[in-house]
């Protein structure tokens, strides 16, 4: 039976390049039987920006644009507790958790990052039933082997390890997230205790939905992992996510970075990020080395804060929707 698969990405301008890639990825593998509505939720994008990614619209998948408001993202302040991997601040990396309350005419949705590629049908995906859960995810595999981040999802987080999920790639429920009042409980935390965290939007779904995950198979979140781990690789994978700070516009033999490249070169931005690539310097690589172990120091650091969320459950406050 047909049916309708919205697909959500936000975003930033100076991101468009890699939403196009991700979206001109997604479309060797549409279904005729389905329709696919790719939403962009965005703050100012600029008009030559929107003619882009509007160039991949198809017959049966198009492309829609969703300004969000100022107001809804009051509550989401320029301070260090939100900035993204101890490194900078991005309101749209919060945009998601939004999501299901900005639009209540879907059930059920498809959350993407836009540094991802697809190689498979979103369909696929889409199916994958959730019952009551909240949410659907794969687990982080691309943190398993780095020790001071097992320890921050042990002791800051207070979630195993190995049930720690990456939001990078979400499978939402949006119906239940609204009848279990999810954004409120998620402003509440947020607005009162200001957890400092390593990916606040990230941090904030695990510990919230923790008992409530649906959990992905890795095909549909497959990240880089470093060479030493190549025999880790996923083979045939669906969705590929160049998580964290090695991206293949910016350093060579990323794990799946033929993916990108593959997708790239058929986007309106292709000549752009080669160029990208090509003046990408090996000082600003060392800056990202520079960066990964700031937010590791930052991450060994965190369990000792007086507010973690581990401490706020074990002093008896509600964080996990039950």
């Amino acid at each position: 039976m047909s049916q309708t698969i919205p697909i959500f990405y936000t975003i930033s301008d100076d991101f468009a390049p890699y939403a196009a890639v991700a979206i001109e990825s997604l479309l060797p593998y549409v279904s005729s039987d389905h329709q696919y509505q790719i939403i962009i939720v965005h703050q100012g994008l600029r008009q030559a920006t929107r003619q882009n990614l509007k160039s991949l619209t198809r017959d049966n998948v198009e492309i829609i644009f969703y300004e969000i408001n100022d107001a809804k993202l009051g509550a989401i302040q320029n301070r260090k507790e939100n900035f993204l991997r101890a490194d900078f601040f991005t309101p749209s990396i919060f945009y998601r958790l939004f999501l299901a309350d900005l639009f209540p005419q879907y059930d059920k949705a498809i959350y993407v990052d836009s540094d991802t590629v697809w190689n498979g049908d979103p369909a696929e995906m889409f199916a994958i039933a959730l019952n009551d859960d909240l949410i659907g995810a794969a687990p982080d595999h691309s943190v398993e082997h780095v020790a001071p981040m097992q320890t921050y999802i042990k002791n800051a987080v207070g979630v195993p390890a190995a049930e720690y999920i990456n939001s990078g790639v979400l499978l939402m429920n949006f119906k239940q997230l609204r009848q279990d009042n999810f954004t409120q409980h998620f402003l509440y935390l947020l607005q009162k205790y200001h957890v400092d965290c390593i990916a606040p939007d990230q941090d904030y779904l695990n510990v919230m939905c923790s008992g409530r995950i649906t959990y992905l198979n890795e095909k549909w979140n497959a990240m880089p992992k470093d060479n030493e781990f190549a025999a880790e690789r996923v083979d045939d994978p669906k969705l590929i996510h160049y998580n964290l700070f090695f991206k293949p516009w910016h350093f060579d033999q990323v794990m799946y970075d033929q993916y990108f490249w593959q997708a790239a070169q058929k986007t309106p931005y292709a000549q752009q990020l080669k160029t990208v690539r090509a003046h990408y310097t090996p000082a600003m690589q060392q800056l990202d080395r520079e960066k990964l172990m700031s937010m590791l120091n930052h991450a060994d650091e965190l369990p000792e804060n007086p507010v973690t969320f581990k401490k706020l459950q074990d002093q008896g406050e509600q964080v996990r929707l039950s």
